[in-house]
């Protein structure tokens, strides 16, 4: 199996584009998202994307091979939501194991395919951060309820952690992070599940800067965030979704300034306009993303919302050839972080 650390360290590798973008561009209805298997089903699942490697796997495999002849070195699982907490939704719990083995395979022969002995190709188990939160009241009138434990995180987190490495991917990609505390049993989960099988996978975590702000919507800085989560040692850790290249780049800088790691860093297609739609346009998203490998911030980069494969092709031409990120180094000090980092030198 070719090595993906390996892989960092020789070059920067260009990840995947958005998957939800590109399924809406089928304009499937609810008897497209049901499928054969599900027809008789009796709850509405239209939304439910994450149900498509069941019921619509073709199309499935289909974006995950356009992303691939773009330039994608890796793909991600088509798993954001495959947890039971948040397909729970759907009255669906029962399916995520399955879910993320599937997805796992689908994404795993689409990658095989087209993967070399110059140009390996890999698959990253995405997890999302579920539709709930672990530090956050879901009720203003009560900020200390919660509606979700850390607990039942681990169990929904662990076993979709196991449905992703029973298909076979590459590693465990924790993503778009808004609360550090979801993040940390993701975590906890993913550790567990890898050491109990005996295997040395590795985990890459990327949070959400939210706003102009410069926060996780759990109210976190960049150095703060990746403070909270330094223990896990990711193989690369980084920045994802929310904001368009432009207004990331700040927080891509200081991610590279303090992370021990690799770094990643894959922005949404600009912003929204009025319509919900993304106006970037390939080239120019390109020329941003570039920048930040000529300035040395980066070992893997992609596109989150609205990105497509016209857009992944680009940022491939962009950082092809260039020198990738040499992780940072710093003296041993005591490192915390609250909303704030504090660090406490030797």
């Amino acid at each position: 199996m070719a090595d993906l650390k390996q892989a960092l360290a020789d070059r920067i590798l260009v990840l995947d584009g958005a998957m939800g973008t590109m399924i809406q561009r089928y304009q499937l209805d609810e008897a497209a998202y049901h499928g054969e298997r599900f027809a008789d089903f009796d709850r509405e699942v239209k939304g439910n994307n994450d149900l498509l490697k069941l019921s619509q796997p073709d199309i499935i495999r289909e974006i995950h091979g356009e992303y691939l002849k773009a330039g994608s070195d890796i793909v991600e699982t088509n798993t954001f939501s495959a947890t039971t907490i948040a397909q729970a939704d759907y009255a669906m719990e029962s399916l995520a194991y399955e879910l993320n083995k599937v997805s796992a395979v689908l994404a795993r022969e689409a990658a095989d395919a087209r993967s070399t002995a110059d140009k390996p190709r890999f698959v990253l188990g995405a997890i999302g951060p579920t539709n709930r939160t672990a530090s956050i009241s879901p009720d203003v009138n009560d900020p200390g309820k919660r509606n979700v434990t850390f607990d039942e995180l681990v169990t929904a987190y662990s076993e979709a952690a196991g449905g992703l490495i029973d298909g076979g991917v590459h590693g465990l990609l924790i993503e778009t992070i808004f609360d550090t505390l979801n993040a940390k049993a993701a975590i906890f989960a993913c550790k567990r599940v890898v050491r109990e099988r005996g295997l040395d996978l590795p985990l890459l975590i990327s949070g959400t800067i939210t706003d102009a702000s410069g926060r996780t919507l759990s109210g976190q800085t960049t150095e703060a965030f990746y403070n909270s989560v330094r223990h896990a040692r990711p193989l690369a850790i980084g920045l994802n979704c929310a904001l368009g290249p432009d207004a990331l780049r700040q927080y891509v800088a200081e991610m590279s300034r303090i992370a021990e790691g690799y770094t990643l860093a894959y922005p949404n297609a600009g912003l929204p306009n009025e319509f919900g739609e993304y106006d970037l346009d390939p080239e120019d998203m390109a020329e941003y993303v570039g920048e930040w490998a000529d300035s040395g911030l980066v070992n893997l980069v992609g596109g989150c919302c609205g990105s497509t494969p016209d857009h992944i092709g680009a940022i491939a031409g962009a950082v092809a050839g260039k020198a990738p990120r040499k992780p940072a180094e710093h003296a041993p000090a005591m490192r915390l972080s609250g909303l704030e980092p504090f660090t406490v030198a030797a």
